[in-house]
Formats: C-alpha cells, sequence, structure tokens
C-alpha cells in the first residue's frame, strides 16, 4: 500500500509520454491531445483512491479507457492502469467487482474492434485474443491472492506453533520446577527436623543435617534463579538435571542409598531429565514416608531401553512428613514416562515401596 504513490506516478508518467511516441507509428489514430492525457490520467489518480473506494475506482479507470479508445488516440500505454487495477481487484479477493467490470468492458472491447473501429478487426482470433488477454489478468491476480493468502497462513500457523511451544516450555519449566521445589523444601523439612531432635544429644549428625539443608536451599535458589531468567529474558537454560548428578542428589537425600549403574552410557538428554527427576521424586517419597530406610536405585542401560527401579525397605522411625504434600509425585513420574512412550509402575513391595520405569531408547544410541 505504501507503493502505491510512486506506482501511480510512474504510471502515469508512462501512460502519457509512451503514448506520445505510440502515435507516431499510428498514422490512422488520433494525435494525443489535452482530453487523450486527462483520460490517461484517470487511471493513476483512481489508483491513490482505490484502497478507499475500490469500486468507484475501478470503474472510473476502465471508463476512461474506453473513452479514450472512443475518441481514436492511439494503442498501447492506456492499458497500463486498467491492468493493474483488475490485477489488485483480485489479488484483494473482490472477485465479483473485477469479474463484472471485466466482463463490461471485455464487451466493450469486442464491439469497438468489430463494428465501431475502421477498418474492422481480423474476426475470431482478435476476439479470442481480447478474452484470452482478459483472463490472463484475472488468472494472475488470483495467483497472487493464493501466494498472499498462502504466506499469511503459513506466518500464522508459524506463530501459533511458537505459543504452542513456548506454553509448553512453561508447563515443562513449571513441572521442573515442581520436581525441585518438592524434594528439596521436603528434605530441608525432614533434615531440620532431625538437626533439631539431634541438637543436644548428637550435634555431629546435626552438623550434618545443616549442611544438607544448606546445599538443598542453594539448589532451590539456583534453580529458581534460572527459570526467572528464562521467563524474564528468554535466556538460554543450561541442563541442570542428568544422570552426572545423580551421586549429588543421593548424598544430599539423607537416606542410605547405594547406586548401581549397568552400562552407563550417555543418553538423550530428554531421557536423563526424565531419569533424574524419577529419581529425585522417589527418593522423596522415600524420605518423606520412610526415614531411616535404605533404598536402592538402580539404573540398567539396554541397548533399546533405560531400566530404573528404586526400592525402599520401609520406615524405621516415624515419618516426619507423612501427611505432606500434594499427592502428584507418581502420577507426575508416570506422566514423565509416557512422554517419551515408557511406563511406569509403583506399589508396595516387600514391606517398603519399589518404583520401576522403562524408558525407551532411539536407535542411534544402541
Amino acid at each position: 500500500m505504501r507503493k502505491t504513490p510512486y506506482l501511480a506516478l510512474v504510471v502515469a508518467a508512462f501512460q502519457v509520454i509512451a503514448s506520445q511516441g505510440a502515435s507516431l507509428g499510428q498514422h490512422d489514430r488520433v494525435p494525443v491531445d489535452a482530453t487523450a492525457v486527462l483520460l490517461l490520467l484517470v487511471g493513476p489518480a483512481m489508483m491513490l483512491a482505490r484502497n478507499r473506494f475500490p469500486a468507484t475506482s475501478l470503474a472510473l479507470t476502465l471508463t476512461a479507457t474506453c473513452l479514450y479508445l472512443w475518441g481514436g488516440y492511439p494503442y498501447g500505454p492506456v492499458f497500463a492502469s486498467p491492468i493493474i487495477m483488475l490485477f489488485q481487484t483480485v489479488a484483494e479477493g473482490r472477485r465479483k467487482l473485477a469479474l463484472i467490470s471485466s466482463g463490461l468492458t471485455t464487451v466493450f472491447f469486442l464491439i469497438y474492434s468489430t463494428w465501431l473501429v475502421y477498418p474492422p478487426s481480423p474476426g475470431l482470433w482478435h476476439v479470442l485474443a481480447i478474452v484470452a488477454v482478459m483472463a490472463l489478468i484475472l488468472a494472475a491476480g488470483e495467483l497472487a491472492r493464493y501466494r498472499r493468502e498462502s504466506r499469511a497462513e503459513r506466518a500464522r500457523v508459524a506463530e501459533e506453533e511458537s505459543r504452542r511451544q513456548a506454553s509448553e516450555e512453561r508447563l515443562t519449566m513449571a513441572q521442573e520446577l515442581h520436581d525441585v521445589l518438592a524434594h528439596n523444601i521436603s528434605l530441608i523439612h525432614v533434615q531440620a527436623s532431625t538437626a533439631l531432635h539431634l541438637m543436644d544429644d548428637d550435634p555431629s549428625q546435626a552438623r550434618a543435617a545443616l549442611t544438607t539443608i544448606k546445599s538443598a536451599s542453594k539448589e532451590v535458589l539456583g534453580e529458581l534463579r534460572s527459570v526467572l531468567n528464562v521467563l524474564r529474558e528468554g535466556a538460554p537454560r543450561s541442563p541442570t538435571a542428568g544422570l552426572d548428578r545423580l551421586g549429588d542428589l543421593v548424598e544430599r537425600s539423607g537416606l542410605d542409598v547405594s547406586l548401581e549403574l549397568g552400562g552407563a552410557r550417555p543418553l538423550p538428554a530428554q531421557v536423563e531429565r526424565a531419569a533424574y527427576r524419577i529419581v529425585q521424586e522417589s527418593l522423596t517419597n522415600a524420605a518423606r514416608h520412610a526415614p531411616g530406610s535404605r533404598v536402592l536405585v538402580r539404573l540398567d542401560y539396554r541397548p533399546a531401553e533405560l531400566v530404573i527401579a528404586i526400592a525402599d525397605s520401609g520406615p524405621a522411625m516415624p515419618a516426619v512428613l507423612a501427611e505432606a504434600g500434594s499427592g502428584n509425585g507418581i502420577p507426575g513420574m508416570r506422566e514423565r514416562a509416557a512422554a517419551l512412550g515408557g511406563t511406569l509402575v509403583a506399589g508396595p513391595a516387600g514391606g517398603g515401596f519399589q518404583v520401576e520405569a522403562r524408558l525407551p531408547l532411539p536407535e542411534e544410541t544402541e
């Protein structure tokens, strides 16, 4: 739309100047005079008003063109503005207006070239040529409209996909943050209770509990800072939940944990993150419901899947946080496994509790 004034100026100059030249080679036509110039300027002028008055602008342009021909002025450049106007009318989706206008103009051209001009037109081929030119203009406009709408649709789809991905990323971050907070807050609570209980009788154990609290609170603050940076600035987030950090996780859990890794190897980031969070949530549940228990964590790296098994021996002391929590831990772990096409089962086993997850691995990791 911003180019319309410049286009109208170029078309006006072209029609007036080129028509002067065209008259030199068409001795049987009337030379360009003031009336012809006025008619030649109607089309470019209407191009400026087309956005506000599309039907009127197109009608006046075609009428001025017909009057120019009726006056016997030279052929050629005068057709530039009506071609552009018809093309833009179709390209903007005003098909009915373009069809009616082009149909009436075609009828005039046929009548004019067959009966009103001397010598008369060469017959059927001339008629077909006029119809073909009109059809070509309309088809070109329709193609331009289709391409513009296709680009707009692709842009809309891309924007929706971008919004969907952003929404999924926020949900992922929320789930990650929930898991980190649930684990570390539960750990802090358990260790704080232990420290208070042992502060007078066993200061060394109380100090170890306080050290664990310090480490857990530091991780929570780091996770919160990382997520807030993403939300505020769109900054890339460094991976914080990988299986290479299982040792730290076990150390902070405050439980008697045995960690076994069978055939360990690098895995895709999404698999490592899900596995880490499943182990983390399982240890959180053990700390909450089975304090003092022995926990076996085993990761079996098989060719086509990663098998994760976490089993505790049952509580060795009263559970401090047995009734705490939202109850979303196991469903959340199942969702993580299902998102990767895997499965997760959890339930009582031998006086304790067991979680087993199977996460499929892509072929390239074999």
